[in-house]
């Protein structure tokens, strides 16, 4: 394993103090934990947090800041946030506008996020929640349900600008729960990442196989096969994308998604299939985002993430946004 790195199991809080570093003027660490806030607390504006494990950086502290996240919360390598962690997060940000959590449908966030709420509600925060579960490679019939995946950074970026209009908590998450019904991501994975604590990888694949569907931890897909070249994969990708939720006559936005070890220059290659792929059906891309914004550590591979637009949902995408990682 050639990692640059110090101790393994310092892992997380050196990266978290390392973005604190880099952007002072958008981030703040709270002492002795991972969480980050915004430099400049909101006081009368819906407050929103969301946590994930670490090793999915820039997720989820690099969406912190103005239109965007109140609070960041990553849980260790791969792993929920606990909910005195999250609770933590809640109580900085919260103000007489109320909280909204995001999570993405994995049973650790649920369940911790749950707990956490109920102890803020204790405490008579007014919180509230939306579940993104955008991967249409999982089965519904599953008791979990849908993992969530990138698209989340659609549902921020919405819910975000909502909020900074100064909409109330139950508008808020009514938004943000519109945004995320019409969206919805598939990944495809070529190579595992290399786990820092044992440097073993976190799945296996053959030298010429690839897998459509692998969650970002490693989680099975629906079909392993031999590699493909770029516009075969994005095809098989969005026809899944496509037979799960009806785009005909849409506008969307596109969100490309690094998992950490693909280069820029194959994400574009990508980018040029899916454009071609889309326009060929009718679906009209209004803007696109390309680059690692929700990770595997190196895993190669990449996720695509379609949102359906309508008036409203496009002036909250325009909305300015100013973290570590957006600036619109």
């Amino acid at each position: 394993m050639k990692k640059f790195i110090n101790e393994p199991g310092n892992l997380e809080m050196e990266a978290a103090r390392g973005m604190a570093l880099a952007k002072p003027h958008i981030l703040r660490q709270l002492p002795g934990c991972n969480v980050m806030v915004r430099q400049n607390k909101k006081t009368d504006r819906v407050a929103l947090v969301f946590g994930c494990g670490s090793g999915h950086e820039p997720a989820p502290n690099g969406y912190v800041g103005y239109g965007m996240l109140d609070a960041g919360i990553p849980g260790k390598l791969f792993s929920s946030p606990t909910p005195d962690m999250l609770l933590k997060g809640i109580k900085e940000v919260q103000n007489e506008a109320g909280v909204l959590c995001i999570i993405v449908n994995y049973t650790g966030d649920v369940l911790n996020f749950r707990m956490a709420m109920e102890m803020a509600q204790m405490e008579g925060i007014a919180v509230e929640s939306v579940i993104i579960a955008d991967d249409v490679a999982t089965q519904k019939t599953k008791s979990v349900g849908r993992r969530g995946l990138a698209g989340v950074l659609l549902v921020m970026k919405i819910a975000g600008a909502e909020a900074e209009m100064g909409s109330d908590l139950y508008r808020v998450k009514e938004v943000a729960e519109w945004a995320a019904s019409g969206l919805r991501t598939i990944g495809v994975a070529c190579r595992p990442c290399i786990i820092p604590s044992d440097g073993e990888p976190s799945f296996e694949l053959g030298e010429n196989e690839m897998e459509i569907g692998m969650g970002l931890h490693g989680e099975p897909g629906v079909l392993r096969c031999d590699m493909m070249n770029a516009k075969d994969t994005v095809h098989q990708m969005l026809e899944l994308i496509l037979l799960d939720c009806n785009y005909e006559n849409s506008e969307v936005v596109v969100l490309i998604n690094g998992l950490g070890g693909t280069p820029p220059m194959e994400l574009y290659v990508i980018n040029e299939c899916i454009h071609e792929y889309l326009s060929e059906r009718g679906i009209k891309i209004y803007d696109t985002m390309i680059g690692n914004f929700m990770t595997s550590l190196e895993m190669g591979g990449f996720s695509i993430s379609l949102m359906r637009l309508d008036p409203h949902l496009k002036a909250l995408y325009d909305a300015a946004a100013v973290t570590s990682i957006i600036r619109r």
